[in-house]
């Protein structure tokens, strides 16, 4: 079992393209991308489990719904009588998403009473990502929860930026750097990295048993113990890239899980390739859908053999 602690949300996702003062309707999808990754792992055949609070309220009831229909555990939400669930009101431009979070909701009030620590580390690993830093108390929990369990199970880091939380703030560089001491396994796409080397943070200094870097279109990178490759894209013409990095997080982690590496991390330059070109090609099907539950589901890829199959199939 693979946990996650971090933010499940409503993704309020633009019907029409353009600046959201002009946007007349919206539709509705969950997500939140800690939880996007456990629906991908779901998907692809490890079981998951979520740690995360919603609101007392309809939001918060429709995604647990979800999530429990996506096969993910909730045993470990807690439902928040003070806050509200969170939402996210997306536009899409050019298939490219952007972001307006709000604050005050229910998954910023995680609390360490409502992380059980001694049962993850019972776990085969902990994801997270970096919106949980935005405000107290959940910046605390969670920073207190990964030093509990630092070096006990793989801890992974999606660096995902979110400004406008963070408008005008020092703090989230600083808590992006005490994160990634603390992570195994990190996914950084390029513009976060753009935004770690303009703030004099260098990824590469760190000691990560992985790291993969996400270039979009232009495929990703993938180091290991000193090991680097690159490994190509497919190519697909884009509905909707909203979770297409938790698409290609879930892979990652699935991959490793099923091949027995997510403890030990003994990868060769083959295993690195194989394993970047089956996130990517997950990450390329997952942008066809709208929403960032879009991730195939295991029986679609069956084997690595089969995948330039299905990449072909969806170019149809």
């Amino acid at each position: 079992m693979i946990f996650a602690i971090g933010e499940v949300l409503i993704d309020f996702i633009a019907v029409e393209e353009g600046p959201l003062k002009g946007v007349a309707s919206f539709e509705k999808h969950p997500g939140g991308a800690p939880a996007n990754v456990l629906v991908g792992l779901s998907r692809l055949g490890v079981g998951s489990a979520l740690i995360s609070k919603v609101g007392d309220d309809p939001f918060g009831a429709f995604l647990l719904e979800e999530l429990r229909r996506e096969g993910v555990d909730t045993s470990h939400v807690a439902v928040d009588g003070e806050k509200h669930t969170g939402v996210v009101f997306v536009q899409l431009m050019g298939a490219k998403p952007e972001f307006i979070l709000y604050d005050g909701v229910a998954y910023f009030n995680l609390k360490p009473e409502d992380v059980d620590v001694s049962l993850l580390e019972k776990a085969e690993g902990v994801h997270f990502g970096s919106v949980l830093f935005a405000r107290e108390p959940s910046r605390s929990t969670l920073f207190r929860v990964l030093k509990e369990l630092k070096g006990k199970i793989p801890l992974s880091y999606d660096v995902n930026v979110r400004p406008d939380l963070w408008r005008g703030r020092e703090e989230p560089l600083k808590d992006i750097e005490r994160a990634l001491e603390l992570a195994d396994i990190v996914k950084i796409g390029d513009e976060e990295l753009e935004f770690l080397e303009r703030n004099g943070v260098d990824v590469l200094d760190f000691d990560f048993r992985l790291l993969a870097i996400t270039r979009g279109g232009k495929g990703s990178e993938l180091v290991h113990e000193g090991i680097k490759v690159e490994v190509p894209a497919y190519r697909v013409e884009p509905v909707d890239t909203t979770g297409a990095g938790d698409a290609f997080m879930a892979a990652l982690l699935a991959s490793l899980n099923h091949t027995g590496k997510m403890g030990n991390f003994e990868l060769d330059e083959g295993e690195l390739y194989r394993m970047g070109r089956f996130a990517n090609l997950v990450a390329a099907l997952s942008t066809l859908k709208r929403g960032a539950w879009s991730v195939p589901k295991l029986e679609e890829i069956k084997s690595m053999e089969e995948v330039e199959e299905i990449y072909q199939r969806s170019r149809r």
